[in-house]
């Protein structure tokens, strides 16, 4: 079974930075997609940030140019950085993977295998 356990979240002022950090496990698709969507409390989710296989990256236009999103391979990890954080990119963030899906921002939160979340408020 494929397993998704971020990290990294917590409460920044407006302005600030914070990495997050995915770790996945039990994953071997040789084509996939791994991205972040986020959900705050009464609102849809949205997808933010998605990278595939060879390192192409797609960002939500909400967050281009402040987050990005990189994997490691040998480590099994993705990350997303998050600069110039404004208090409505509060939420909780969740990674996401699948394989032999469409690499887009927008699909990352129907992907099959998700962690359980981590939460960043923005003040």
């Amino acid at each position: 079974d494929v397993q998704l356990v971020e990290s990294g979240g917590g409460s920044v002022q407006a302005g600030g930075s914070l990495r997050l950090t995915c770790l996945v496990s039990g994953h071997t698709a040789n084509r996939y997609c791994m991205g972040w969507f986020r959900q705050a409390p009464g609102k849809e989710r949205e997808g933010v940030a998605a990278i595939n296989i060879g390192g192409s990256t797609y960002y939500a236009d909400s967050v281009k140019g402040r987050f990005t999103t990189s994997q490691e391979k040998t480590k099994n990890t993705l990350y997303l950085r998050m600069n110039s954080l404004e208090p409505e990119d509060t939420a909780t963030y969740y990674c996401a993977v699948d394989r032999g899906v469409v690499c887009l921002t927008r699909l990352v939160s129907q992907y099959k295998n998700r962690g359980q979340g981590t939460q960043v408020t923005v003040s």
